[in-house]
């Protein structure tokens, strides 16, 4: 009987009945479209992260201080390439390491010029960083031990020195220093940090370190553990290496800084989920002033439908029944909104990953919880003018102009 009574009432005023699910639609999709903007930036971020490398840990140098002032990280470098050997020759749960010699300059090639950067690495930096090989070969543990002018070029490089080409055995110049490009490297893309990995020329850490750069520092080491599970463990091991190779001793601070893929992803997930409860919060406020303007326009309903209240309580119907009609009818223009506002919230997701940058995921849970809480809102808001309906006279009510 009352799903017939309350759909009557609701589709006689279907105008009145949109505009009062109004607000419930804009708060639902609004949710449902925040969180999902949030969740997918989460997930495009840990997906750059990954792009980093295998259960990736980079060690970098220290801090160094002047009459008590620290200079900053990676003032104080002790890194040579005997350390990167020490980790290699005892290390147990890195699978990989490499030194990393970072140079920049003007390259010279293909009738064009280009500044970018050229990173010095081992064989295994490829591996490291969960990087192929588009074109060529990489160089070999004979190529670092006789410091050979080689060269692989990133993909940016690659077009802005060669565009249109694949230029395997074409010489390139690095500060007037002649290497010759033994491959080309697979599209990376950018980096969570908003750099573009495909902008870099990688060259044998020794031609890099004595025959660009000059001295005998490294700027840092790329290393992989052997498994994610073990992650930790490998950061405590290269410490104790690395303080043992640099005889630092027991009590005196780490003249160098690890962090681990784990780490960095976890910091960056934790900023998006901050970001993602935000944007969520603001939307919800939208779903109670949904629920303020069903109240709103159920007690406007209420003072309308006066006589007919006290016609129905006067022919035998119980206070308990004509709550429930009005308060049924709150739930179910809640609802109503609560399920064309998650359909408006999918089309939304949809255009902006289509037409926009943005990479949008819809958590199901939000979806559900959404709906769920606009029922609760329809319940909340609506008991209110239900009650006063429920309590009215009905002599009161008849005699109501």
């Amino acid at each position: 009987m009352y799903p017939t009574v309350e759909l009557k009432s609701i589709l006689k005023n279907r105008m009145r009945s949109l505009l009062t699910s109004l607000g419930i639609i804009i708060g639902v999709s609004a949710v449902i479209v925040m969180v999902a903007i949030g969740e997918g930036s989460q997930a495009q971020i840990e997906q750059q992260i990954n792009s980093l490398g295998t259960n990736l840990i980079v060690v970098f140098p220290g801090a160094s201080r002047a009459g008590g002032v620290s200079r900053g990280a990676g003032s104080f470098n002790r890194f040579t390439l005997d350390d990167v050997e020490k980790i290699q020759q005892e290390a147990r749960l890195i699978s990989a390491v490499s030194p990393v010699v970072r140079a920049g300059g003007q390259v010279i090639g293909g009738g064009n010029n280009w500044n970018t950067q050229i990173y010095g690495v081992s064989p295994e930096y490829l591996r490291i960083r969960n990087w192929e090989l588009e074109y060529g070969e990489m160089f070999i543990d004979r190529d670092i031990r006789s410091r050979k002018k080689v060269a692989i070029l990133g993909q940016t490089a690659a077009k802005e020195l060669f565009p249109g080409q694949i230029p395997i055995g074409e010489k390139i110049r690095i500060s007037n220093t002649p290497f010759t490009v033994i491959g080309i490297l697979s599209e990376k893309g950018q980096s969570a940090f908003g750099t573009d990995q495909d902008d870099v020329i990688i060259a044998p850490a020794t031609t890099v370190l004595y025959r660009l750069k000059g001295g005998r520092y490294i700027n840092y080491i790329n290393a992989s553990a052997a498994s994610i599970e073990r992650i930790d463990e490998a950061n405590e091991e290269m410490r104790v290496l690395l303080r043992e190779a640099h005889r630092i001793e027991p009590g005196e601070e780490d003249d160098f800084t690890i962090r681990n893929q784990a780490e960095i992803t976890e910091a960056a997930s934790e900023t998006s989920r901050v970001m993602t409860l935000l944007l969520g919060s603001i939307a919800a406020v939208s779903l109670l002033v949904g629920g303020i303007g069903i109240m709103n326009i159920m007690l406007v309903s209420v003072t309308e439908r006066t006589r007919e209240i006290g016609i129905r309580l006067s022919v035998g119907a119980r206070s308990s029944d004509v709550l429930m009609q009005f308060l049924s009818e709150a739930v179910v223009l809640s609802l109503s909104g609560g399920i064309i506002g998650i359909l408006f919230a999918f089309g939304i997701s949809f255009s902006l990953n289509k037409l926009t940058e943005l990479n949008t995921l819809i958590n199901p849970g939000i979806v559900i919880l959404s709906f769920a809480f606009s029922g609760a809102v329809g319940v909340f808001f609506g008991l209110y003018p239900a009650r006063k309906a429920a309590g009215l006279n009905p002599i009161d009510a008849l005699r109501y102009e």
